[in-house]
């Protein structure tokens, strides 16, 4: 291993050999996961097998509409399986920007599971969180295996995610952004090679093994030109809010599920339930929905019936995520971008007929608006417009309209769907950016030990006798128990007259910020807001805020000179100079 380490170090080609094999794997996971959840499609709906379930016209018979609060059941069965060994299952954009790239393969492959259960029972949820979860997985236990450096073990599990959505999608560029924009966050000269190989090593392989892509059809050749723009930038804009919204709905959805004191085993059955009874009314809300947009792209839809279908879809995945189902929102956010997208060219075409909107070109932006505004990754939705309809010509407005629609998401809203999740958690990561460095610069490891302290009883002149002008800047004080009171001036308290019935005064009047205090795991972003709210150049770190035993001081110049050390080491690492 160490010889095979070296090689990669040294040999751009040898990377990209692991690329290609990262790739392969990812085409192969995507192959089995897509094709058990279509068998289950198949066995539960009796569905062809070749046939999408959400364009099925009816449930029939209804009782096969209770297959999802069967494999509801079922991830409930599996959660009270789990729950004591459970732990907090890292995704990829939180292994790269937390963990240095660093995912558990076991946890991975019991997502993926939950998400065929989920899906293949008609949640409506997609397999992509599964595919980029287990590919990104696969490349981080090999490159672990490897010993590949923190910068390498990034981009290989980047090159994990991007092979997996290339085999889904049949889409290498779509893939490769992919891993650029939302696994690894950034694009540069280093990564290209590698996340290009596993994507294209992805989509072949899973070609080569007859996997059925997730194709988006255009019915005819569209024809754009500048005057165009205006109104799909509108619909950008209007994409970006209705993410938001969207992505309010299922979380306050969960907050119900959470409140309804339902037992966490039982709550995908309840959803499950309810998802089947929305199913007998339209099909379209089952599963990812792939035969459902491809019914709302070509064919010719009432108002009417797009506006339920649009309503249908959110509350299914509101209610599929928010009970527990396993998932992601990929597939589901472009889909109700081709609704709203058509909605909006219908609304258009009604209040300007001459505006001249195309409902199929609306489809197609809103389509990647939409997307982008859960999802993220703006170049990612204009190359899977772009690989899907083969059209130059509407690339342009796809990528204008995206942009405005991420815009939009990061000014009123502030995250993606994926790292809207680790929020609620208490994470604060916007993005697959290398943070993890920062979260290990914590105050224990920037303060200085060798502090001492003062009793807050010390009368006032053996303060100034102890403490001559000059000598130093502060003292910090403690109480007679030893917890921390506060930190002196010794300039104030050589200036400040006492009066003469005052001779016997202590310091205590004197301490000052006696509340403001770092703590040995505080990050340098944290430690950071409290010097700014402090205004002080020094502050005293406590062990913790009962006992508030002083165990060192940190200065504020102190802090931003290793910040700005790390932060050059961590540029240059991204360089490749590291």
């Amino acid at each position: 291993m160490s010889r095979a380490r070296a090689l990669i170090r040294t040999r751009e080609p040898s990377l990209l050999i692991v690329a290609a094999l990262i790739g392969s794997l990812a085409g192969i996971a995507v192959t089995v996961m897509s094709r058990l959840a279509q068998w289950l499609h198949v066995l539960l709906f009796d569905i062809a097998p070749d046939g999408y379930l959400s364009a099925s016209a009816m449930i029939s018979p209804p009782w096969r509409a209770a297959a999802t609060a069967g494999g509801g059941l079922l991830l409930g069965a599996l959660y009270l399986l789990f729950f004591r060994r459970a732990r907090q299952i890292v995704d990829p954009i939180e292994a790269n920007a937390l963990h240095g790239g660093r995912m558990s393969l076991r946890d991975s492959l019991r997502v993926a599971v939950e998400a065929i259960i989920s899906n293949g029972s008609g949640a409506s949820v997609g397999l992509e969180a599964g595919y980029t979860q287990v590919g990104s997985a696969i490349a981080s236990r090999l490159g672990q295996r490897l010993h590949l450096r923190r910068t390498d073990l990034r981009t290989v599990v980047g090159c994990g995610a991007a092979g997996a959505i290339a085999a889904a999608f049949s889409a290498p560029l779509t893939g490769a952004f992919y891993g650029f924009e939302l696994i690894i966050g950034v694009y540069t000269v280093a990564n290209i090679a590698p996340v290009m190989t596993a994507s294209i090593a992805g989509f072949l392989v899973a070609q080569g093994l007859g996997a059925a892509a997730y194709s988006i059809e255009v019915p005819n050749a569209l024809t754009m030109h500048a005057a165009d723009y205006p109104p799909y930038l509108v619909l950008g804009v209007v994409a970006g809010f209705a993410a938001i919204g969207i992505m309010r709905l299922v979380t306050l959805v969960e907050l119900a599920f959470q409140k309804s004191r339902l037992p966490r085993a039982i709550r995908p059955a309840v959803g499950g339930a309810i998802i089947g009874a929305l199913a007998l009314y339209s099909p379209q809300v089952l599963a990812a929905g792939h035969g459902a947009m491809h019914l709302n792209l070509v064919e010719v839809v009432p108002v009417g019936l797009l506006l339920t279908v649009l309503a249908l879809k959110i509350a299914g995945v509101s209610i599929s995520l928010g009970s527990g189902f396993r998932g992601g929102m990929f597939f589901a956010s472009l889909f109700l971008g081709v609704i709203v997208g058509k909605l909006f060219a219908m609304l258009v075409t009604w209040l300007a007929p001459s505006a001249g909107v195309d409902p199929i070109a609306a489809a197609i932006v809103g389509m990647s608006a939409l997307g982008v505004g859960i999802v993220g990754g703006p170049l990612t939705m204009t190359f899977l417009a772009l690989e899907a309809t083969g059209d130059l010509a509407i690339t342009g407005i796809v990528l204008a309209a995206s942009i405005l629609s991420a815009i939009t998401v990061r000014e009123f809203f502030g995250y993606s769907f994926s790292t809207w999740r680790l929020h609620l958690r208490g994470e604060t990561i916007r993005s697959a950016i290398d943070v993890g460095w920062l979260r290990g610069l914590t105050v224990g490891r920037m303060m200085r030990t060798d502090v001492r302290s003062v009793l807050a009883t010390m009368p006032v002149d053996a303060f100034r006798s102890l403490f001559p002008l000059g000598s130093t800047q502060r003292v910090i004080v403690t109480d007679t128990s030893g917890r921390y009171a506060g930190i002196i001036l010794v300039a104030e308290i050589h200036s400040t007259p006492l009066p003469d019935e005052a001779e016997d005064a202590t310091i205590h009047p004197f301490c000052r910020q006696p509340d403001k205090m770092l703590f040995p795991n505080m990050s340098a972003q944290t430690a950071a807001k409290v010097f700014d709210e402090a205004e002080s150049e020094e502050l005293v770190v406590v062990d913790d805020a009962s006992s508030r035993h002083v165990v060192g001081l940190l200065t504020e110049a102190h802090l931003f000179r290793r910040y700005a050390e790390e932060l050059d080491k961590a540029r240059r690492s991204l360089a490749g100079e590291g």
